[in-house]
């Protein structure tokens, strides 16, 4: 292999010794950006110059830092390339000489340079509204293009005009907004190499600062010590800084102005009126500032500043009187004096000082400005005084008083006549007013008073007031004294009597009322007092012919009425007034007659138990208890409680006192008043099955009553049925499934005992009502019979006279009606006289009844003898046979005393209801008349009971005694019913 390319090399140095050829290996080359990389260049021939030229053309010189050229030996050069850059590459070449010979070769150098970001800052900051330009610098080789991305998707310009791609592969955004806000994405690609990078870019959109003041306009009041608030709100991104500014100077917090953290509040201390103006309020950011301005408005209270006080003597022509004030609103300004109020353009005068205006215009108030002043014209002594300036505007108001002293001589005042009696002292004032003061001296009868030769005259003086106490001993004390007042501005003198008092005259009773234990008295006053003013009336009353008893009242300006109390009921007084003053009491008005009411009493009694507590009725003038009675409300947990008006004790009730509670606690519930005409309460809501206690007491000008108490217990709470509210049926149904599933019980067990025991109520209709005795009961009436007659051998047997079943009138269409024991109870309480007829009634249309049949009817019903026990029905044998004919003692017929004559019935059977008899049938009482034997009005059944002995008195004797007990059982017939006597 060797030789051969020896041999090729010897061919081509043969070829080409008459000419030079050059070759650059590699031919061809790609670099990275700094990389670094040579280039052989080989001349065949003799070549006496190799050198390298660079794709500008320029030759390549050996001093190139960053690219070397460097002859290896004769027939090579190497290019070597340091750290490459994009700007290296291009088209290098290498060129040989040899005298007039030249060759050349070329070398294409490619340099490839990554994706690389130069200048992507992140974050960008863009304010709102701004078109934003997001930089984002790419360099690389190829260049490479650059798309965007915001939340994942790619921003296309040519569908949003808000966006633009720019040439350099800047994004630019026209008005950015605070939605524009977030992370944008800028990628790089290399479509020749396939290479791709990107950047995250976040973007913050800043918003300017917006302010807004809580209150553009702010008042408050100077010299207070008060503080007062500004504030302000500011909004915006990034958070504002808010400061504030007063006459273009920034605040600070300090011992004048505070701030809070955020500077949002200003707090002004000491508010004084310098601090009024315009306040800034300033908010910045990175956006920029924005401000607002808050006014403070300071008003200053009203202030009276100047006043003056004034002298003058009386009956001077004017005065004037000045006030100055200041404030902020200006204050207005006013005067008063006494009471009375004096404004500008208002006149006044003494005489009339409820009418600012008046003709003779003594008093003038004249205001300019902040000064007021007041003209007080024809000075008068009662001028003198304090007048009072009022400052007043819409913050306050400030009060300051002047005084006006005005000279004049004495006014003596007070009362020029005064009474009195012998041994009583008396003051006499003599009250001076003067200006400057003045001295006061007494005369009686142009002599000094006191004079040494007086003990009985006092005198005690004061600064405005001298007093003469006179002590009179004799008519001759009384009568004029004179008092005399001196100072620099003159004298007055006033006479003063003294008068002997006399008794009042007595006072006159107009109305008088009486009541069951007091009397109200209405009188009018003396017409004459006696000069003195009255201390007492004395009230006197008596009972006719009695002595007089008297209490005496203290008098006062309203006292018209006098109650008079310890009366006693539905008696006859008389009473007579007398009025006392210091003198004495004077006579007794004409006597009153009248006469005190019954003490009421309650008309029903109460349906609860009630208990009132004991009063001393007649002892204070306080109205006694009320009686009190209850019912329960159908809710049955509420009560109305009535109350029965008692003795008022003289005076009207004026209302009435209502307090109840539970027993079990102790706290009572509120009170209830009620009116006095209110007769009752409703008291509601209380609890179930609880025991309650009520008092009730009545009220007068006097005073309480005692209590009226009442107890009661309230029902117990109803229950509902369980499963009530989801069924069908209502209360009302489920009672009457009850009653029928009872009647059923009832009929079943009735009939069981008719079968088994011949008894119930089947049995009592199958007798009574069908004329069936049933099996067995013919028997055991006999032998009932017989027992009761062998029980008590001593008794007459019991004969029983029947008749045929024939309806009457009194029976009321209905079959034979059985003797019962509630039947002959119910007539009319028979008299002595007439006592056999109401124990033997006799019907006569009935008297054809055979001895035989009456025996077998009595054998057969031995039960149907009258009354209501066993005890009865013996004791009214001898009372039936006492009917009887003396000439047949023997015979003692018993009849059936259901079967009334129907001539005269006495009174109508009991009804199955249970009511009482009816008397509206009854009829004229006649005369009984005996039995005279068996006659066509009697019947034909006669027995022949034993007497075992007895005598005919006897056996009268016997049924005397039968018709008394017979009378004695109508008391206990109203406690049965018609079932029970049908049973």
């Amino acid at each position: 292999m060797l030789q051969i390319r020896n041999i090729l090399w010897g061919f081509l140095y043969i070829a080409c010794a008459a000419a030079i050829q050059v070759q650059v290996t590699p031919t061809h080359r790609e670099i990275s950006v700094g990389e670094s990389k040579f280039f052989l260049c080989e001349v065949v021939g003799d070549a006496k110059d190799i050198d390298w030229f660079a794709p500008n053309g320029e030759k390549i010189l050996p001093n190139n830092p960053n690219i070397q050229v460097s002859r290896n030996d004769e027939t090579t050069s190497t290019l070597t390339i340091y750290h490459a850059d994009v700007d290296d590459a291009g088209i290098y070449k290498c060129v040989a000489k040899s005298g007039d010979k030249e060759a050349q070769a070329t070398v294409q150098v490619k340099i490839f340079q990554k994706i690389t970001f130069k200048n992507v800052p992140s974050p960008q900051e863009f304010n709102e509204g701004d078109d934003a330009d997001i930089v984002c610098d790419v360099v690389g080789s190829p260049v490479p293009f650059i798309i965007w991305k915001h939340k994942g998707a790619r921003i296309q310009a040519n569908k949003d005009v808000r966006y633009n791609v720019m040439a350099n592969g800047h994004l630019m955004i026209r008005g950015i907004k605070k939605t524009d806000e977030g992370s944008y994405n800028c990628e790089a690609r290399v479509m020749e190499t396939g290479e791709i990078n990107f950047k995250m870019i976040n973007v913050v959109v800043n918003v300017l600062p917006t302010i807004r003041a809580r209150q553009s306009e702010v008042n408050a009041t100077a010299d207070m010590g008060g503080s007062i608030l500004l504030a302000c709100d500011a909004d915006g991104f990034p958070e504002p800084t808010v400061t504030w500014a007063y006459n273009n100077v920034i605040l600070e917090s300090g011992d004048k102005y505070s701030l809070n953290e955020d500077g949002s509040e200003l707090v002004i201390k000491d508010v004084i009126k310098v601090d009024e103006g315009d306040y800034t309020c300033i908010a910045r950011n990175k956006a920029g500032e924005m401000s607002q301005e808050v006014s403070l408005n300071v008003f200053v209270q009203a202030k009276i500043t100047y006043l003056n006080n004034q002298t003058a003597t009386e009956f001077d022509e004017e005065v004037t009187l000045t006030c100055e004030a200041s404030g902020d609103p200006t204050p207005s300004i006013s005067w008063s004096f006494q009471n009375r109020m004096f404004s500008e353009g208002e006149q006044a005068s003494w005489t009339r000082p409820d009418q600012y205006e008046s003709h003779d215009r003594n008093i003038v108030v004249r205001s300019h400005a902040r000064v007021s002043s007041l003209l007080l014209k024809n000075v008068d002594f009662t001028y003198a005084g304090q007048y009072l300036c009022t400052a007043s505007n819409s913050i306050g108001q400030d009060n300051q008083p002047v005084y006006l002293e005005v000279r004049y001589a004495p006014k003596i005042l007070g009362e020029v006549t005064v009474y009195t009696w012998e041994g009583n002292p008396a003051n006499i004032s003599c009250e001076v007013e003067a200006h400057p003061g003045a001295s006061v001296t007494w005369f009686r009868d142009g002599l000094l008073v006191p004079s040494v030769n007086t003990t009985n005259v006092k005198i005690y003086n004061t600064p405005s007031v001298s007093y003469l106490e006179v002590s009179p001993e004799s008519q001759s004390d009384f009568g004029s004294y004179n008092c005399t007042a001196t100072n620099v501005m003159g004298t007055e003198s006033k006479e003063f009597l003294l008068i002997q008092a006399e008794v009042p005259s007595s006072p006159e009773i107009q109305r008088l009322e009486p009541f069951s234990s007091s009397a109200v008295v209405e009188f009018d006053e003396p017409a004459s007092f006696g000069g003195v003013p009255i201390i007492k009336y004395r009230v006197q009353w008596r009972v006719d012919g009695q002595d007089w008893t008297g209490r005496d009242y203290d008098a006062t300006e309203d006292l018209t009425r006098i109650t008079i109390v310890g009366l006693t009921p539905d008696t006859f007084y008389e009473v007579k007034m007398s009025a006392i003053n210091g003198k004495g009491e004077g006579e007794s008005g004409a006597a009153v007659k009248f006469k005190t009411g019954p003490i009421p009493s309650s008309e029903a009694p109460p349906l609860i138990v009630t208990t009132s507590t004991a009063l001393s009725e007649y002892a204070t003038g306080e109205p006694s208890a009320p009686k009190l009675e209850a019912m329960v409300q159908n809710q049955g947990n509420a009560l109305k409680v009535n109350w029965i008006k008692q003795d008022d004790g003289g005076s009207p009730i004026k209302h009435y006192l209502v307090r109840y509670k539970a027993k079990h606690v102790s706290d009572w519930k509120p009170e209830i008043r009620m009116p006095h005409s209110s007769e009752y309460v409703v008291l509601s809501g209380l609890d179930w099955n609880t025991e309650y206690e009520v008092r009730i007491v009545a009220v007068n000008q006097k005073g309480k009553s005692q209590p009226g108490v009442l107890s009661f217990r309230t029902a117990t709470e109803p229950t509902t049925m369980p499963g009530a509210s989801g069924s069908g049926l209502s209360t009302g149904a489920i009672v009457g499934i009850l009653i029928v599933v009872f009647f059923v019980l009832l009929v079943a067990v009735d009939v069981t005992c008719y079968f088994l025991n011949k008894c119930g109520l089947l049995m009592c209709i199958a007798v009574n009502f069908c004329g069936k005795a049933g099996p067995g009961a013919k028997s055991k009436d006999i032998e009932e019979g017989k027992a009761a007659f062998t029980k008590d051998e001593s008794k007459e047997p019991i004969v029983e006279v029947r008749t045929e079943e024939e309806p009457t009138q009194n029976q009321e269409g209905v079959g034979p009606t059985e003797p019962n024991e509630t039947t002959p109870l119910t007539e009319r309480e028979p008299t002595a006289a007439d006592a056999t007829p109401l124990a033997v009634n006799v019907l006569p249309t009935h008297a054809t009844n055979s001895l035989a049949e009456s025996f077998s009817t009595a054998q057969n019903n031995p039960t149907h003898a009258p009354g209501p026990a066993k005890d009865h029905a013996p004791k009214s044998s001898p009372a039936a046979g006492s009917g009887a004919v003396e000439s047949q003692p023997d015979v003692g017929p018993l009849v059936d005393l259901s079967d009334a004559p129907k001539a005269n019935p006495v009174s109508e059977p009991v009804r199955a209801n249970g009511e009482g008899p009816r008397k509206q049938h009854e009829a004229p009482e006649s005369p009984p008349s005996p039995v005279d034997g068996p006659t066509k009005d009697a019947p034909h059944a006669i027995a022949h009971p034993q007497h075992d002995g007895k005598t005919k008195d006897d056996v009268k004797t016997e049924a005397n005694n039968a018709a008394n007990e017979v009378k004695a059982v109508p008391n206990e017939a109203p406690q049965t019913n018609g079932n029970e006597s049908k049973a």
